[in-house]
């Protein structure tokens, strides 16, 4: 079966660089009418490129300016969203430090673009999806939310966990109306300044463990990723809900 999205209507979130913007970039290639958001406008310029890539920059740990996104969608194509693909979230620039010293603002910065996002973000698309009895809802979780984080920081790892939890418990609420909700959990993947960093950090050594502890002896790619969400948003997963795939090849 070819794997084609002509007419759909896909939107992405955190597409300004890495996963997200794999992730558009791959929906555009296959014939989607493609709606793409991050925090940083320059980063959408260069997501957009030469694809047909429509953007805009919304923070959205504003969680009414989440909604308005997905509004305005609906309305610039007369139509439900076919495919949503939450996929920004993040360390927020953060680095591991003991538990006792986070503050509440770091904790909550954390929430705020991992998991609040992702759930204005379903509540807002989710009625029109009802209403055409149809759609796709593909969270962008981590192995960091089915296990203890490389990362070592607790919010990242914690919101992590309860994404999986909001991606398996929309799917129970939306499966009767033909709207399936799976999560891509990503492996450690050099796709941006962040996993660079974390990269850098580990040294030679540690940089060798890790790849002895994937089975395919190397790192994946953000298409590896972006390749899984298509999967999940595709005819081929239509019988398929409420799962968490991880990509890490093989731990």
């Amino acid at each position: 079966m070819e794997i084609r999205f002509d007419a759909k209507i896909v939107a992405v979130t955190g597409a300004g660089h890495g996963f997200g913007r794999a992730i558009a970039r791959g929906f555009a290639g296959l014939g989607a009418r493609v709606f793409a958001t991050d925090i940083s406008e320059a980063e959408l310029a260069e997501t957009r490129g030469a694809e047909a890539i429509e953007t805009a920059a919304v923070d959205l740990r504003d969680r009414a300016a989440a909604a308005e996104w997905i509004g305005g969608i609906e309305r610039r194509t007369g139509s439900a969203i076919d495919v949503l693909v939450s996929n920004a979230g993040g360390v927020a620039g953060q680095v591991a430090k003991p538990v006792g010293t986070v503050t509440d603002e770091e904790w909550d910065v954390i929430f705020a673009i991992n998991v609040h996002a992702a759930f204005a973000l379903a509540r807002a698309a989710a009625p029109a999806m009802q209403r055409a009895g149809r759609g796709r809802i593909v969270t962008i979780s981590s192995g960091a939310g089915l296990g203890p984080s490389l990362t070592g920081i607790q919010a990242y790892c914690s919101a992590k966990h309860a994404l999986v939890g909001l991606t398996r418990q929309l799917a129970h609420e939306l499966g009767p109306f033909g709207i399936t909700v799976n999560s891509v959990a990503p492996g450690f993947i050099r796709s941006n300044a962040a996993s660079e960093r974390q990269w850098e950090s580990y040294g030679p050594e540690g940089q060798k463990a890790l790849m002895e502890r994937i089975a395919l002896r190397r790192l994946g790619s953000a298409e590896d990723i972006a390749n899984a969400a298509i999967f999940f948003a595709s005819d081929l997963a239509g019988f398929v809900n409420g799962q968490v795939l991880p990509v890490d090849g093989g731990k």
